[in-house]
């Protein structure tokens, strides 16, 4: 009755623990008007490191009293070009002009600015921009949007005209430069857009000049300012590639000494360009357009250093280490890629030389020594993307070298963790590695997961603000490698406790991993926790042994399919504006507009399958285990008998990695993170399982074997394989249901030297020495010694 109801009772728990770690929110209070005009002041192309006491002296002001952070400027086009940038203010969302323009460059022809009436302004190509952006684009933006949801606005500026034309392309107020006395025009309406120039080049005189003209037009404004205002200044695009972050200022009232942040990014000092029109609806009180923005208002939070200078140091830091990053990690990702496929091509060999074989012929088995530097090398490959995140706690980006220091620093951190692996006690055991390196890569990402995920904020292996898809909780290659360690953790365990106990270890460990990485406050990845759930649901449904039946997968999917619908019901009860990824894309498909989400998804899928490093790990290590670890001489099958749990973790891992990369709109890049730890570890699993293949076993005390005869000592070995038992160190510290190796304890393996002696053949009489009794005796009865059973054929899945 008990082994009935268990799937049932381990799918509530799943479904239990995955709805509760989504639907906790941090509390969102609704934002108070807080002004009664708003003035956006863009400078296109200022960064951080234009802003100083001396040149800046305005805005150096502007940021000691109010609220800074760093401005991602993504758009609807990369680079962001300054018409991209005024055209996203304005829009709300991801836009993007429809000039021609060079590849990877801006439009080279300005924008056509009327003016009829010498009040406003009219922009004649308004309306082909406003259908290319409905029709061509994905991103379902509205160009208008923010004057569209106020009386009245005044623009400044050709670039301003951009953000406050309506959909129809007029501008209510409209001044091709700030007249000698702006008080008027400013207090004219609720909203200003002023165009304060550019910051462009490389060279530090040009830009320093341009960053002081754009200042001193920025202390006109600040004089003119109308009463119980609220000025932003933000460098509103790049100029040129590659992208940078830039600078974002508040002032007003309650906007003092903070950081700036938003629902949008969830991480204090940064905000997003879409973020800055609902940051001024909300000001004004004013209620957001039908079709949400992408962006949400911008809040300020305490914690900022006392000292200015300190301060600014911070955004300015995190632009040098986004850009440092953008160069480096792609050439991380195809230096371990490379590494891996050779590496896998290199274990090949020795797969096929693994097992030891009866008789006199057969493979000359590989050195000992070769094997024991494979092991190694396997499991330095398994650490090098934990080992990349820990790197980034030391700050490489500021030398003069960053790639190079960036690989000494991986390197070192990759050596100290093999070294713990390799001198830890469980190494000679099977699954001794296995288990180290999977425990090992869950607590450094969960550590840092728990703390803020501070290393994977523009570190190689985490994401960049420059993209503008995540500011905080994980990374897709942080998912993929959480919920792979997590897995073969739960495996691990499971394949230590009774047979009984495992599913309950592997929903326990798994459960803990739902909430990390879906919770708000920590992974911040629903769409990755309802993934991640449907790999514990395969994973627990057969880590007790046994084939994955049709009942047991619709167990599992159910478990998935209840978690994703009671986040969706929760998530769906809450304001629009405060609704998570999941709720707005239902509340999407309710209105009509899914199609640009799907239409999105599947662009970001096809073009990361194309272009990512992580896809040619994610294939390479398909191929790997489906052509050499799956087939009769690779080991990987032996290894799923022997211990189910561990194979049950294997095939969780591979669906949870799968779904979260295809619906998270990664491709192959999770399964591909999932890979490089993965793969590794289970090419040295079945070396070490294939090592031990002609060992010989004592069978079980107690169970009744196939011919019914039990033995004597009564133990049960419901208890599977654990790392040690009284046969000694068993396959590689793995176990069997004696825990040995051998039938002495051995450590190596004992190859069968030739097939087993005859049993004794009973004494011929001669026919003259034969006693009247024996010719009327029975036959006497040939004795046969116990039957000698291999692991091949005893060490299975328990039934």
């Amino acid at each position: 009755m008990l082994r009935r109801l268990a799937p049932a009772v381990l799918t509530v728990l799943v479904v239990a623990l995955g709805v509760a770690g989504l639907a906790v929110r941090p509390p969102q209070g609704t934002p108070q008007r807080s002004a009664d005009f708003v003035v956006l002041a863009g400078v296109a192309g200022l960064r951080w490191e234009d802003v100083d006491p001396q040149r800046t002296p305005t805005l150096w002001r502007m940021a000691q009293q109010g609220a800074i952070g760093s401005l991602s400027v993504r758009s609807a086009h990369r680079p962001t070009c300054p018409v991209d940038g005024w055209l996203t203010l304005g829009a709300g969302s991801f836009a993007a002009w429809n000039g021609s323009r060079p590849d990877g460059g801006c439009p080279a022809s300005g924008v056509a600015v009327e003016q009829p009436d010498g009040i406003g302004a009219n922009l004649p190509d308004q309306e082909s921009v406003v259908q290319y952006n409905q029709q061509r684009l994905p991103w379902n933006a509205m160009p208008g949007s923010l004057s569209e949801s106020v009386r009245c606005s005044v623009a400044v500026g050709p670039g301003a005209a951009v953000a406050a034309a309506r959909p129809f392309g007029r501008v209510d107020r409209y001044a091709s430069a700030l007249p000698d006395d702006p008080r008027t025009l400013l207090g004219s309406c609720v909203l200003s857009i002023i165009d304060l120039g550019t910051v462009t080049g490389t060279d530090p005189a040009t830009r320093a000049e341009e960053a002081r003209a754009a200042d001193a037009q920025l202390a006109r404004v600040m004089a003119a300012r109308p009463p119980r205002s609220l000025v932003l200044v933000a460098g509103i695009s790049d100029t040129a590639g590659p992208s940078r972050l830039h600078v974002v200022v508040a002032d007003g009232p309650g906007w003092e000494r903070g950081w700036l942040t938003s629902a949008s990014t969830g991480r204090d000092g940064y905000l997003q360009l879409v973020d800055l029109a609902p940051t001024a609806l909300a000001a004004l009180g004013r209620p957001m357009p039908e079709r949400l923005f992408l962006g949400r208002p911008a809040t300020s939070t305490g914690d900022r250093p006392d000292d200015l200078a300190d301060a600014v140091a911070a955004p300015a830091d995190a632009d040098r280490e986004a850009a440092a990053q953008r160069t480096v990690s792609g050439g991380f990702f195809t230096v371990l890629a490379v590494v891996q496929v050779l590496l896998a091509l290199a274990v090949l060999p020795l797969l096929r030389r693994a097992r030891p074989h009866a008789g006199p012929t057969g493979p000359t088995p590989a050195p000992a020594r070769l094997v024991a530097v494979v092991e190694v090398l396997l499991v330095a490959a398994a650490l090098t993307v934990p080992a990349a995140l820990l790197a980034d706690a030391v700050p490489w980006w500021r030398g003069g070298h960053p790639g190079w220091i960036f690989a000494g620093v991986t390197a070192l951190l990759v050596a100290a963790g093999t070294a713990a692996v390799r001198f830890a006690p469980g190494w000679a055991g099977t699954l001794g590695p296995l288990g180290a390196v999977a425990g090992l890569t869950t607590l450094v990402v969960g550590l840092d997961v728990l703390t803020g995920a501070r290393l994977q904020l523009n570190g190689v292996v985490g994401y960049s603000a420059l993209q503008g898809g995540r500011y905080s909780g994980l990374s897709t290659v942080g998912l993929g490698v959480l919920l792979a360690g997590a897995l073969l953790s739960g495996g691990w365990l499971a394949q230590r406790v009774p047979r009984g106990w495992r599913p309950a270890v592997v929903v326990a460990v798994g459960g803990v991993a739902v909430v990390v990485v879906g919770s708000p406050y920590l992974g911040a990845d629903p769409v990755g926790a309802i993934a991640l759930t449907a790999g514990l649901s395969v994973a627990a449904v057969i880590s007790a042994g046994g084939w994955l039946t049709i009942s047991r997968l619709a167990w599992a999917s159910m478990a998935a399919l209840a978690v994703a619908v009671g986040f969706a019901v929760v998530d769906l009860r809450r304001p629009p504006a405060e609704r998570g990824s999941l709720g707005r894309f239902l509340s999407a498909v309710g209105d009509g507009t899914g199609g640009f989400t799907v239409h999105r998804s599947s662009t970001e899928n096809f073009e990361t399958l194309v272009n990512s490093p992580l896809t040619v790990l994610a294939l390479a290590g398909g191929l790997l285990v489906w052509f050499a670890l799956l087939q009769p001489w690779g080991g990987l099958m032996r290894l799923f008998g022997i211990y189910p749990a561990v194979r049950a973790a294997l095939a969780g891992t591979a669906v949870a990695a799968v779904l979260g990369g295809v619906l998270d709109g990664a491709a192959l890049d999770v399964a591909g993170a999932a890979a490089a730890l993965v793969v590794p570890m289970a090419a040295l699993a079945s070396l070490r399982v294939l090592g031990h293949a002609a060992d010989r076993t004592r069978p079980n005390p107690g169970r009744p074997r196939a011919d019914g005869v039990v033995s004597a000592d009564g133990a049960d070995d419901e208890a599977g394989p654990g790392d040690a038992g009284p046969g000694g160190v068993g396959p590689a510290g793995g176990g069997g249901p004696t825990g040995g190796g051998g039938p002495l304890g051995a450590v190596h393996p004992r190859p069968i030297s030739g097939p087993p002696a005859s049993p004794p053949r009973p004494p011929v009489v001669p026919p003259a020495e034969r006693s009247p009794d024996v010719d009327d005796a029975p036959e006497p009865t040939a004795v046969v010694p116990p039957r000698q059973v291999t692991r091949s054929s005893t060490e299975v899945a328990a039934p």
